[in-house]
């Protein structure tokens, strides 16, 4: 990351993600799941580190990425990410619920500003960066790459 404070930059989610993440993926947020096959372990069990994919959709058409920096428990976390809630800005500790009928990480709402958002996002899963011990052994979480 640059000397700069994260709060006095223009960050895009996938920039971010990156620079914090350690994940090494480029190009739109949508395209990283894919990227990721063959490259990083992937999942649907949220992991310190890992960086969670979220489907395009109408109303993000790119995509979004953001990094899970705390587990609440099984069914929420705390996001890192950027331009979310304020263009350009970062937000830390952002809440995020997996609100899927399988339990599997598969739809979520995301805190948006100070509030938690009433939108549901579709998601692809997790990506892991292998920084902390559990992360590589979480390829095997789902037994298949896609």
């Amino acid at each position: 990351m640059t000397a700069a404070p994260a709060s006095a930059q223009f960050w895009q989610c996938v920039t971010f993600a990156r620079s914090v993440s350690g994940i090494q993926i480029r190009g739109n947020a949508n395209t990283w799941w894919a990227q990721a096959a063959g490259r990083y372990a992937r999942g649907h069990t949220p992991r310190v580190g890992a960086v969670l994919a979220f489907e395009a959709t109408r109303r993000m058409r790119v995509g979004h990425v953001a990094m899970v920096s705390e587990l609440v428990n099984d069914r929420e976390v705390r996001l890192t990410h950027a331009n979310w809630s304020r263009r350009g800005g970062v937000e830390v500790g952002a809440r995020a619920i997996d609100v899927s009928a399988a339990n599997d990480w598969s739809e979520v709402r995301v805190q948006y500003g100070s509030g938690m958002g009433t939108s549901t996002y579709p998601t692809k899963g997790f990506i892991y960066s292998g920084h902390d011990g559990d992360a590589v052994a979480a390829a095997g979480d789902e037994g298949a790459q896609g």
